[in-house]
């Protein structure tokens, strides 16, 4: 076992940014931790960091209290940037890793190979603030990589980036799992948590709504999407009974539908109107349980 918080609160004088929150990440999987701005999220990384102390509750590591001496086997990525802007980005990438407990040579070393790996090898003498905000982004997460952490925490670690470049980083964080580390990352894109995450929560003002294998996410939210494409209006059929909601779009429509047997009638009133290009029966996207869950509580 990993990483484990339980009931862990964090107030700030009548504030409570994360309330009574517990968690497991098993080693060697990659855990996503999903909320809007202002859930609790980064509190939360910092808690599990030791920079910030628990108001009430306990999080181990293995078994153990993170501590300074524990820092050169965790990487962490924050969401808001640190790099030194004057920095040449080599001598910068060595400096990190020394602080991280590697020596110079082993430090140079892994800041080339990552270079090299995230195709931007001519960037060693550049300085920082001469990179564009997707490279300077490269950069802070070769930082967090570099040192081989056992324990990596992402905090939206795709924000800045073009979508090659995040495919890019996205195989990099498989890999690193893949060899044996415990990735914790937030991000707002639900598509890249349900691309890479076995785990997920969903927290809300600091509350845990939903935690727990995606797959049994999806089945315990008890709804279905049904797309159907048409050259004609489908909008007629967003009256039916059964109907939750529906999305039009230039594509053809999707309807989110309590079982299959509405996805049933929603067919057959479909072909009343005219031939369908096309009919399927899709799981819920994490898009919808997060908007659905996070409305929920708004409403």
């Amino acid at each position: 076992m990993a990483l484990q918080l339980e009931q862990v609160t964090k107030r700030f004088g009548d504030f409570t940014a994360v309330d009574h929150l517990s968690l497991t990440v098993e080693e060697g999987t990659m855990y996503g931790f999903l909320g809007a701005n202002g859930a609790g999220k980064t509190t939360t990384f910092r808690m599990i960091l030791g920079l910030l102390n628990t108001t009430e509750g306990s999080i181990h590591w293995n078994g153990q209290k993170i501590t300074y001496a524990t820092s050169p086997l965790i990487g962490y990525l924050p969401e808001e940037r640190g790099l030194y802007p004057k920095m040449k980005v080599l001598e910068q990438l060595v400096f990190l890793g020394q602080l991280r407990g590697m020596n110079k040579t082993a430090a140079k070393k892994a800041a080339l190979q990552w270079l090299e790996r995230f195709e931007v090898p001519h960037y060693t003498d550049k300085k920082v603030e001469e990179l564009s905000k997707g490279n300077q982004q490269k950069i802070q997460v070769i930082a967090s990589l570099m040192h081989d952490p056992k324990l990596l925490i992402l905090d939206e670690p795709f924000s800045g980036l073009d979508p090659v470049n995040v495919e890019m980083l996205k195989r990099a964080i498989i890999d690193f799992r893949n060899s044996g580390a415990t990735i914790l990352f937030s991000s707002h894109r639900m598509d890249h948590v349900e691309e890479l995450c076995e785990q997920l929560s969903i927290i809300h003002h600091g509350q845990q709504l939903v935690s727990g294998n995606l797959r049994d996410v999806k089945r315990s939210f008890g709804k279905q999407n049904v797309r159907i494409r048409a050259d004609f209006s489908l909008e007629e059929l967003d009256a039916l009974p059964g109907v939750n909601t529906a999305h039009h779009s230039l594509e053809g429509a999707v309807f989110q539908v309590e079982n299959e047997s509405i996805a049933n009638v929603l067919l057959q009133a479909a072909l009343l109107k005219g031939p369908i290009r096309h009919f399927g029966i899709e799981e819920p996207s994490l898009q919808d349980i997060f908007i659905a869950k996070v409305g929920e509580e708004h409403a």
